[in-house]
């Protein structure tokens, strides 16, 4: 329990500290929108390195060559905790947003954050205002900017760590429609941290695998017609790969 206080008292402290962030940045910002933006994104990748710190993850990364540093990309993993995020989020090279539930469009400061470091908000029900994310993520895509989906939808709570939902497919135009590079990666152990004893907080081992780039030009006529299941039987395999080596 101590470990889940430390981390919400840490969180309190940076979003307070987050306005006087907001106020220098958006003066930076008036000259230089991009140096704005990279001091948002290395400021919260900082917060997210405490907050593993203090939960006693560590995270062991293999693949990590696989990942551009000149271009932008579209991130997509299994998800199976809220840590997931605060992983996959504190290695990004670039600036990055990430697709999330409209409902975090409610938690204050938060939501600031999130808008400032160009996260995007999906409404389930409205297939005109999912259709106008896609949109504005491939735009964002263009603009140097790598997007992150977990093409799931929500939080799988299976036992075993090969438990996925169908990816959609959908989550996967942004590659299709910008021509980036998709990145799999394999999140194994994150939900040790948290999920499986809430509201306590374990110190975990966890492996975050980056699969090679996938360009969708390069596919053929059927793989690009079901890129969803394409992608997620790479990162099937890829969890498999690493659990027969865990288990020996």
């Amino acid at each position: 329990m101590i470990r889940t206080i430390l981390i919400v008292l840490f969180l309190v402290i940076f979003f307070i500290a987050g306005i006087f962030i907001w106020a220098v940045t958006a003066v930076i910002g008036h000259f230089n929108p991009y140096r704005q933006d990279m001091i948002c994104l290395r400021a919260v990748q900082f917060a997210f390195k405490i907050v593993l710190l203090i939960s006693g993850v560590r995270t062991e990364v293999r693949g990590e060559e696989n990942v551009p540093k000149d271009e932008a990309v579209l991130y997509i993993g299994n998800h199976r905790s809220y840590f997931d995020i605060v992983i996959t989020y504190a290695r990004c090279p670039g600036l990055t947003g990430y697709v999330a539930k409209d409902s975090m469009l409610k938690i204050p400061f938060l939501r600031i954050w999130m808008k400032r470091l160009h996260c995007l908000f999906l409404d389930r029900t409205d297939i005109k205002a999912g259709l106008k994310m896609v949109l504005t993520g491939i735009d964002q895509i263009k603009n140097g900017i790598s997007m992150c989906i977990f093409p799931e939808g929500t939080r799988v709570k299976g036992e075993n760590e090969l438990d996925m939902l169908p990816f959609k497919e959908g989550s996967l135009k942004m590659a299709e429609k910008s021509g980036c590079a998709i990145i799999p990666m394999a999140i194994v152990h994150s939900a040790d941290i948290f999920e499986k004893h809430i509201p306590f907080i374990r110190k975990t081992n966890v492996v975050l695998i980056y699969g090679e780039p996938v360009y969708v030009k390069d596919l053929d006529k059927e793989q690009r017609k079901h890129l969803g299941s394409y992608t997620q039987d790479i990162i099937r395999k890829m969890l498999e790969a690493e659990l027969e080596v865990q288990n020996g």
